[in-house]
């Protein structure tokens, strides 16, 4: 059994590691976001409005950032995106401890993730670069093992620094985690050049266009919102409720996100080699891991008992490990040589915009109607992301057999 699950680690380059690590220390660090609604509403006494339009901001900084990232990557390469986006992106959580007003924050929310939101395309790009085709998707489950250890461990570790320290204390060690990840960066991993020119696409037009006319692309794009919305949840939403119906301590709330990265450590890695050795079929298994999150939030229909939570957070674990892999990683399938940074840009993009309705839908519903009701608009969501999985295997279908038509008719014409 060990040898099996120690077999998931192997084929790995160097610098996939150094990656991995990186970005363990990151999410590991950026310990402020789980408790940023909590932040604002008992520190800063911001209505649920107030915390919504900051979200909001938080969301709008994201696709900023993730545009930025695609269009500067192709550019400039993703190396240079990533050392900015770190080193500056911890420089800017330094500064927001001493942003308090409700317009300010915006405008400090909205310039931190537009900056921290580079990282991400970049870093799909440079796991492209430094692996290959046989390790993309678990080269990409590695970096979300990393967060989820990050997750193990922040959360956790925010909860007893705000507790002894306050929430300054957190501010800084964020800031403090962003340069030194992107310091460790610069040192072990050199820029890698292509050893080819790759022609460019000769105009703006022509590449919206090869981009937004990939059907099953923009199609997996909103089952990705959609998927976002469900998973934000758990920063949003979930730790203004933990408090409200169950009392909880910022302690127990971070324990709660730590037990969901446990779950995800342990079985997403095995899961994915599972379907990728078996040939499983992904877009069956993302809908599997759509209906899972949406259960999970109609469970928190059941208000009376706390050990639900215990259970949501399993339902929505199971959730994460069917669909965030296996979303990325036909995200990559998609991409044309010579637009990569734009196709992931995107991508990451779509997430952005989860974020956005995320927050500030349900935020809207709870002020004005409950939490109930919010729960009960997020499994109709899931429902209507399955709908689309549907929908999307079809259309691959077709794809599929129209290609093998076209190979038929060149070889026998």
């Amino acid at each position: 059994m060990i040898k099996n699950y120690s077999d998931n680690f192997k084929g790995f380059s160097k610098e996939i590691w150094i990656i991995t690590f990186i970005t363990f220390l990151n999410r590991a660090g950026t310990m402020v976001i789980p408790f940023l609604s909590k932040y604002m509403k008992e520190n800063l006494s911001f209505s649920y409005n107030q915390i919504g339009w900051i979200m909001f901001f938080f969301g709008v900084g994201s696709i900023i950032g993730s545009w930025l990232s695609g269009k500067l990557s192709d550019k400039i390469g993703f190396y240079k995106v990533m050392v900015f986006s770190l080193f500056t992106s911890g420089v800017i959580f330094i500064i927001l401890q001493y942003l308090t007003s409700f317009e300010s924050l915006c405008v400090g929310i909205l310039i931190l993730t537009s900056v921290a939101d580079m990282y991400r395309p970049a870093m799909l790009l440079a796991l492209d670069t430094y692996g290959n085709k046989e390790t993309r998707t678990r080269a990409l489950t590695l970096t979300r093992m990393a967060i989820n250890m990050g997750f193990l461990i922040g959360p956790v570790l925010g909860g007893l620094i705000i507790m002894n320290i306050g929430y300054n204390g957190l501010f800084w060690i964020d800031g403090s985690t962003c340069i030194l990840a992107i310091l460790i960066f610069i040192l072990l991993i050199k820029e890698k050049k292509l050893p080819f020119k790759v022609k460019k696409v000769k105009s703006e037009t022509k590449a919206n266009k090869v981009i937004f006319g990939d059907r099953p692309f923009i199609l997996h794009l909103i089952i990705t919102m959609i998927t976002g919305i469900l998973f934000f949840q758990m920063f949003t939403t979930l730790p203004l409720y933990y408090k409200q119906q169950f009392n909880f301590t910022e302690f127990e709330t971070g324990l709660i996100l730590s037990f969901s990265g446990l779950i995800t450590i342990l079985f997403e890695l095995p899961i994915v080699r599972f379907v990728e050795e078996r040939n499983i079929d992904r877009i069956k298994v993302i809908s599997l891991g759509i209906l899972s999150m949406s259960i999970s939030l109609l469970l928190l229909l059941i208000d009376n008992w706390s050990g639900v939570i215990i259970l949501m957070i399993c339902f929505m674990s199971i959730g994460i490990m069917l669909t965030l892999p296996f979303a990325n990683s036909f995200a990559m399938s998609r991409v044309h040589m010579n637009l990569k940074g734009r196709y992931i840009a995107i991508f990451t993009m779509s997430y952005s915009f989860a974020h956005i309705l995320s927050a500030k839908t349900s935020m809207a519903i709870i002020e004005t109607f409950s939490y109930r009701a919010n729960w009960l608009f997020m499994g109709t969501l899931g429902t209507i992301a399955l709908i689309l999985c549907y929908c999307l295997s079809i259309i691959l279908k077709k794809e599929r057999q129209n290609i093998e038509l076209k190979i038929k008719e060149s070889l026998f014409s």
